[in-house]
């Protein structure tokens, strides 16, 4: 077997700022996507004096929209950046590790996507390639757990992602030793594993890959990060396999928003975050603020539902503002539209 090496410059999505469609076509789970996602501009709101844009560019810009910074994509880049430097030098056991855990539509991808993209970008900008150089730098892995996983299955989601050849034939062993090997050679800092609620280490195949996870939290010079859905609802944090992930990781909530915390009141300030951020040209400031009790009811305080809603009604009616019944007649996700009971005559 040929071990591969770390994926050369060339491996990297050509012009990775323009907009060709075969290079969309790359998932976040593959080196080009990820390279991709990072080295483009993300969504920008208008600046003061900036022309106006087209209605088909505010579409555009409504559909990708900017990230809000939550209080838990704080924590979390802070938790992060704190055990990258904490296990910076340590070599005989895993290193500490984070779960980011909330309920669906809570914005955990979103958080440790933008975590990752940040982690990029400051070695990237740290540690430019020589002058020369044959090879990009891979500072961050992302990898989804695969439904039903196996130790197998998910050690090959971790090959695909730096494109290292897997053979039908290959044991796990062998892929195994690639990944680590590449992945060491690369200069892998950071390795973020989403939908872990999708692990039952009470499985046997489930037993087999969370023990796939901790032997790679052993072999890689990397700090782990896991999301999912309600973790400590799940069986993950279960039996012997259980019990060493949770002495290891700490959990990061990344639940819904509160309306009041203290003098504060988060949601609130979300909203506002959001509206500043709206490229719509009749649009009256405060409006949405305003309504902040009637959006916490509609979304239960989930940021992944409330800009949702309000994305929508940005794009939905032409009409250049969004008011309450504007929002009234937006349907959203199933899990929103659940939890909200509108009263008639609204």
């Amino acid at each position: 077997m040929v071990t591969p090496s770390p994926p050369s410059a060339s491996s990297t999505p050509a012009g990775a700022g323009d907009s060709g469609g075969a290079e969309l076509s790359w998932p976040l789970t593959t080196w080009q996507g990820w390279h991709r996602f990072t080295t483009t501009a993300p969504p920008a709101p208008p600046r003061p004096g900036d022309p106006p844009r087209s209605t088909e560019e505010r579409l555009a810009y409504h559909s990708s929209f900017v990230t809000i910074r939550t209080p838990a994509i704080h924590t979390l880049a802070t938790q992060v950046r704190t055990l990258m430097i904490l296990g910076r030098h340590q070599q005989t056991t895993a290193r500490p590790s984070l779960i980011v855990t909330g309920p669906a539509a809570a914005g955990k991808t979103t958080a440790l996507l933008n975590v990752g993209r940040t982690c990029h970008l400051a070695h990237t900008r740290k540690n430019p390639p020589p002058p020369g150089s044959a090879h990009a730098a891979v500072p961050v892995a992302y990898v989804l757990v695969p439904p039903g996983a196996t130790a197998k299955t998910l050690i090959t989601e971790f090959a695909r992602y730096l494109g290292i050849p897997v053979a039908t034939r290959m044991t796990q062993t062998q892929i195994t030793e690639a990944v680590c090997h590449t992945y060491t050679q690369a200069g892998v800092q950071l390795v973020m594993i989403d939908e872990i609620h999708r692990l039952n280490p009470r499985t046997t195949t489930g037993a087999q890959t969370a023990d796939l996870l901790k032997d790679l939290s052993e072999r890689l010079p990397a700090t782990f990060v896991y999301a999912g859905i309600n973790v400590t609802d799940t069986p993950l944090f279960t039996g012997v396999r259980g019990a060493q992930l949770a002495g290891r990781a700490t959990l990061v909530d990344c639940g819904p928003l509160s309306a009041r915390h203290g003098k504060r009141e988060p949601f609130r300030e979300c909203i506002t975050d959001i509206e500043n951020a709206l490229d719509l040209q009749q649009h009256k400031p405060g409006t949405l603020p305003r309504h902040a009790p009637y959006l916490h009811q509609r979304t239960a305080g989930r940021i992944g539902s409330l800009t949702r809603l309000i994305r929508q009604a940005a794009i939905s009616d032409g009409t250049e503002r969004i008011t309450k019944t504007t929002l009234d007649t937006i349907r959203l996700d199933h899990l929103a539209e659940t939890h909200h009971r509108p009263r008639r005559g609204r």
